[in-house]
């Protein structure tokens, strides 16, 4: 069982999963990022404060997060399909995973810049500083370890979502895990692939925290 093209099936597998997670994970802060800001500025008590549009925000963010992504996975399947045109493959992978992580992703941003220093933004405003500048020259920067740290959280996350996606056959180790783990019942493989995924996770988390670490002016 363990020839070479077993090898090469969970190094491709490897390389698939941390295709579908990376680029997942960026697609996912491109909506969650700016959706994450309007809701802390939206906020009350925000620097715009807009109770309609924060209220609104706030409820497609509730809502879209309380669907499992196994659902969700099935329930798009047309629109992956006029998306990437394909419902196979790690590319197909992509569109759930996204849509999935995304109002995650605005969450931890949320939470991230809420935990930046009122005074700080209060003494932007008093220099006269528009909001533009308060969010990109002081709540990011302010705020970018913790958002750092959070991105370590999204990555994983969206990571343990390629292993469900595998049931579609999405491709990656959940892929393999399911395929000649479960269905054929080789115990050996579904061990291996669960290790690899284990260490893949390890890695990953350990760089991002690493660059968080670095990151944070305040030590």
């Amino acid at each position: 069982m363990w020839d070479e093209a077993m090898l090469w099936m969970l190094l491709q597998g490897i390389g698939e999963t941390l295709y579908m997670t990376l680029v997942s994970t960026l697609f996912a802060y491109v909506i969650g990022l700016p959706l994450g800001i309007a809701l802390v500025a939206f906020a009350k008590g925000g620097i715009r404060p807009h109770p309609v549009l924060y209220k609104v925000l706030d409820v497609i963010v509730n809502l879209t997060r309380s669907i499992p992504f196994i659902i969700l996975l099935m329930a798009i399947i047309p629109f992956t399909r006029w998306v990437v045109g394909t419902t196979l493959g790690s590319t197909a992978a992509i569109v759930p995973l996204t849509l999935s992580a995304a109002p995650f992703v605005a969450r931890l941003v949320e939470s991230s810049i809420q935990e930046v220093d009122v005074g700080v933004i209060e003494a932007s405003q008093s220099m006269g500083a528009s909001t533009l500048q308060i969010i990109w020259k002081v709540m990011l920067p302010e705020a970018r370890p913790s958002l750092i740290v959070n991105c370590a959280i999204a990555s994983v996350t969206i990571l343990g979502y390629t292993a469900m996606a595998g049931i579609v056959g999405a491709g990656g180790l959940g892929d393999i895990a399911i395929r000649f783990g479960y269905y054929r019942y080789e115990d050996e493989v579904m061990f291996v692939t669960v290790v690899l995924i284990i260490v893949v996770v390890q890695i990953l988390q350990g760089i991002i925290m690493n660059i968080a670490k670095h990151s944070d002016r305040r030590k």
